[in-house]
């Protein structure tokens, strides 16, 4: 057997895109896998409110796309600190839109679990 390679590489991107090195792709999908994981999140706080078609897709493709370009994050960076990271940004993305849009408590020690999440992820972003 030959040695196993993915498909799933945009090294093309790197290539195309002058000083943009391939961390930096690593990094810009898994901002992406976040901002999908948003959609992903508000789509299933509406689908459990109201089941429509509508509704459904956008949890679907929200949490799809996220995988997604997690997935693709995973030839750039080390899957361990990509995963965490993009758990961090998600899970405190999701506190902050139920809060601001879903009428959440912001109770002080919401808020201030939230910051350590975040201090938690930019830490793991600088020292990896």
């Amino acid at each position: 057997m030959g040695t196993y390679e993915t498909a799933a590489t945009l090294d093309f991107v790197v290539d195309a895109v002058p000083g943009l090195s391939s961390t930096t792709l690593g990094w810009i999908l898994v901002i992406l896998a976040a901002a999908f994981e948003f959609l992903g999140v508000i789509g299933l706080k509406k689908y459990s409110e109201h089941k429509t078609l509508f509704n459904g897709f956008i949890y679907l493709l929200g949490f799809g796309g996220a995988f997604a370009w997690l997935y693709f994050s995973f030839e750039y960076l080390q899957v361990s600190v990509a995963y965490a990271v993009w758990i961090g940004i998600g899970t405190a993305g999701a506190v902050i839109i139920n809060m601001l849009f879903f009428g959440e408590s912001k109770s002080v020690g919401r808020i201030a679990s939230v910051l350590l999440i975040v201090i938690g992820v930019v830490g793991l972003k600088f020292v990896s």
